[in-house]
């Protein structure tokens, strides 16, 4: 027996010793669906930084699997007889990854800088009278008058997220990114390994407390069974499902559709369906600029457009995408085709004659199209084909999605490197009220980037979020999508789906509208 044989024999006896095959590190290697260049979850709405978020980042509360909000780093709350005062006391135990105890302090500066970002920040913001520390963890939100709002905007699922960041982070102004990644989320992000274009590394966080109840959507226990994630980075989607069927990763977010079929064939591979409600593609104007900025020009886009083009260009099966002519998601509440009949049928015609109504004098369109996001590359060159024959002069410009997420944020003219339009996807949990759609806050300079002006829109938006009755609630919904077709801030484009492809010895991942990776194990 050899000297090093010797050594690993007694290697294995120790770690036996100290528990077992416990003590070797599990590490889970993901392939997600961008790359991560931007680390700043307030300061863009983007995905792939809102992932990066839930792994480092906590929340007051949270949305379980039922669609209900639930208490998060919050212990217990409550809410005054009068509805005008909601008070909030924080779980013991709660700390950042330096060491240091989460405090109100945190709480309250992490919620003004989410709310000047967020369109449901900013609505809930508009009622908020004053935040009141009361102690280190226990304050207070005073309103003028009652709101739905409050627990819903603080345990919105997706894009902008109020993760809590320590006081010295928050104060950071909200149209800067930060530089300080501390977190007392279940991961802790290694920022010495960080590389874009390669990975991010993400470690279990030892002292991390996670509630006693099992986990729900993003609710719950978020107890981590692996000690490491590592995101990798394959842009090519050959390579990277070549690397699944391997075994050399565990676990793809966005497998594109028409490789699905490889992998459902292959024995040690599975599809996990974590969000049900599926997503919706949109296209977004800037209204700042011509031509977009009249509204009787992006009318004329609903004529021209159709829902299935863009679909069957992208997802191709229909077994994963559903057309859906509504601006809520199909299957949701609010989910109504109310102003909607005649539009989205590809009647050239119709927008030919509306830009002659408006002057469109053939300034042309400048596209900005994603081209390494599967689930986005196609969508650009279909509403450039539609948007020709109804009449518009289109210049497609191709990049990165993050150069396209930095590019929106710009107000400068397109000929000056801003921009007239581009697609996108929402997640269903994103979109489920006017309230809550990013894309229908119209409040001009405050709004997202795209930078619609409504006074219509923001009053029945107003009228929403003062609203309790779910049945007045719809009827409002159904107000703003009629305005939404006179006045329109973006165009939905149908509903998808797309499971996540992992190894079968990958277990535990939670139905959400957001991948998320506690509770997940690898044997």
């Amino acid at each position: 027996m050899t000297v090093r044989r010797l050594v690993a024999i007694i290697a294995a006896l120790a770690a036996l010793a100290l528990g077992g095959p416990a003590a070797a590190e599990t590490t889970l290697r993901v392939v997600l669906h961008s790359d991560l260049k931007i680390v700043d979850p307030i300061w863009t709405t983007a995905y792939i930084v809102r992932n990066h978020g839930y792994m480092i980042y906590d929340t007051l509360f949270a949305m379980d699997a039922k669609g209900e909000i639930k208490p998060q780093m919050v212990d217990k709350y409550e809410v005054s007889k009068d509805q005008l005062t909601y008070t909030l006391t924080l779980r013991d135990g709660l700390s950042w990854h330096d060491g240091k105890p989460v405090t109100t302090e945190d709480c309250v500066a992490s919620i003004k800088r989410w709310s000047a970002k967020d369109s449901m920040g900013q609505k809930l913001m508009g009622f908020v009278k004053d935040i009141q520390i009361v102690n280190a963890k226990t304050f207070k939100i005073v309103l003028n008058e009652p709101t739905g709002l409050v627990l819903g905007a603080l345990g919105k699922p997706s894009s902008n997220v109020p993760f809590m960041m320590p006081k010295r982070v928050a104060e950071t102004d909200p149209n800067t990114q930060i530089s300080d990644f501390t977190g007392s989320g279940p991961f802790v992000f290694k920022k010495e390994e960080w590389k874009a274009g390669d990975k991010a590394v993400y470690v279990k966080f030892d002292k991390y407390k996670a509630r006693a109840e099992p986990p729900s959507g993003l609710a719950g226990g978020k107890v981590v069974k692996v000690d490491r994630v590592e995101w990798k980075w394959i842009p090519d989607h050959q390579s990277a499902v070549n690397a699944l069927l391997a075994g050399e990763i565990d676990y793809i977010e966005a497998v594109p559709h028409d490789l699905l079929p490889v992998v459902k064939q292959d024995a040690n591979v599975k599809l996990v369906d974590y969000n049900p409600l599926g997503n919706q593609y949109t296209f977004r104007f800037n209204t700042l600029h011509k031509p977009f900025d009249n509204a009787k020009v992006r009318q004329a886009v609903f004529y021209a457009f159709n829902q299935e083009d863009f679909l069957k260009a992208v997802i191709g099966d229909p077994t994963y995408y559903k057309v859906c002519k509504s601006f809520f998601p199909c299957g949701s509440p609010m989910a109504s085709t109310k102003g909607m009949d005649g539009l989205l049928e590809s009647n050239f015609e119709k927008s030919k004659a509306l830009l002659k109504e408006a002057g469109y004098d053939g300034t042309p369109v400048v596209l900005m199209q994603s081209t390494d996001l599967a689930v986005l590359t196609n969508l650009a060159p279909v509403a450039k084909s539609l948007l020709e024959k109804g009449g518009f002069k289109v210049d497609m410009v191709s990049m990165d999605w993050q150069t396209l997420v930095a590019r929106r944020a710009k107000k400068d003219p397109p000929a000056a490197g801003g921009w007239n339009a581009f697609l996108t996807g929402w997640v269903a949990a994103d979109i489920l009220n006017p309230v809550m759609m990013g894309f229908m806050n119209a409040s001009c300079e405050k709004a997202m980037f795209g930078w619609p002006c409504d006074k219509e829109i923001e009053s029945l938006r107003e009228q929403f979020a003062r609203e309790t009755n779910p049945m007045k609630q719809k009827t409002i919904a159904e107000a703003v999508q009629v305005r939404e077709t006179l006045y329109p801030t973006h165009i939905p484009l149908g509903q998808w789906y797309l499971p996540i492809s992992t190894r079968k010895n990958v277990d535990g991942i939670m139905t959400a509208p957001v991948p998320v990776f506690w509770n997940v194990t690898k044997k």
